[in-house]
């Protein structure tokens, strides 16, 4: 299912975030400042920094770095510690990992949900939305949950999204242990975060998609690919799905 609606940024600003993109990929740590910096040195694009980062905002990006503990994990913020440090995952379903990120059209812009199972890198589902709201991100979890079973841990960065009563309530329903990155440890999620750098370098720039129809098309026949058919040196050179249907094994 999609959620879309014409975007209401202007067509210099939806260049500018296209540009805010790419730079991102490369330096996830870099706030409006260095953004800012960015744009004027690299892309002869002057934007001041009040304007990239209302326009970080919409994209619903920030900067990656470490910040001081201001929340108790597992208290009301909603905020849960990392579970992954030195856990040993060595079968599907045993953790899955989630996140969001901003997908830039020719004219507009969406944002991409994927859920991966983290040991066969398989992406288990995906939906596409043209605002941030929680809704699409817990309609993909059910519909994950309901074709592919229930994990055993979920985990995810600090979004809003995933520190929402909604969300967090569903996973204690279905007795899936919560895991969340450390505060500016994009690391910690590291399996999603390649795949958004996959699926933009070898697709979404490339495309540069016209239609929220023809990206939908688009993304869908990447993952078939990605999924089904391309081996990856970190799997012994099997696909995600071989892994993940037990076809093929990770050689320990």
């Amino acid at each position: 299912m999609i959620y879309y609606d014409l975007a209401e940024e202007t067509d210099e600003n939806l260049e500018l975030m296209k540009k805010l993109d790419h730079l991102y990929l490369e330096d996830p740590s870099a706030g409006s400042r260095r953004m800012s910096s960015y744009l004027r040195r690299q892309t002869d694009t002057a934007a001041n920094r009040k304007r990239v980062r209302r326009l970080m905002r919409v994209m619903g990006i920030e900067a990656i770095y470490p910040r001081k503990r201001t929340t108790i994990p597992g208290g009301p913020s909603g905020i849960y510690p990392y579970r992954l440090k030195g856990l040993h995952i060595a079968r599907p379903n045993q953790v899955w990992c989630a996140d969001i990120t901003f997908i830039p059209m020719r004219r507009g812009y969406m944002y991409l949900f994927a859920i991966m199972d983290w040991h066969s890198r398989k992406i288990i589902d995906w939906e596409l939305s043209n605002t941030l709201d929680l809704s699409f991100c817990l309609d993909c979890l059910k519909r994950a949950i309901t074709h592919s079973g229930i994990p055993e841990i979920m985990n995810t960065d600090q979004g809003c999204q995933f520190t929402s009563g909604q969300w967090i309530s569903f996973l204690k329903d279905k007795k899936i242990i919560i895991s969340m990155d450390g505060k500016g440890r994009w690391l910690d999620n590291v399996a999603i975060e390649r795949f958004w750098r996959s699926i933009k370098y070898e697709d979404i720039y490339l495309k540069s998609y016209e239609t929220a129809k023809d990206l939908s098309g688009g993304i869908k026949s990447y993952i078939i690919r990605y999924n089904q058919h391309r081996p990856h040196q970190s799997l012994n050179e099997a696909t995600p799905e071989e892994i993940y249907s037990g076809k093929m094994k990770i050689a320990v």
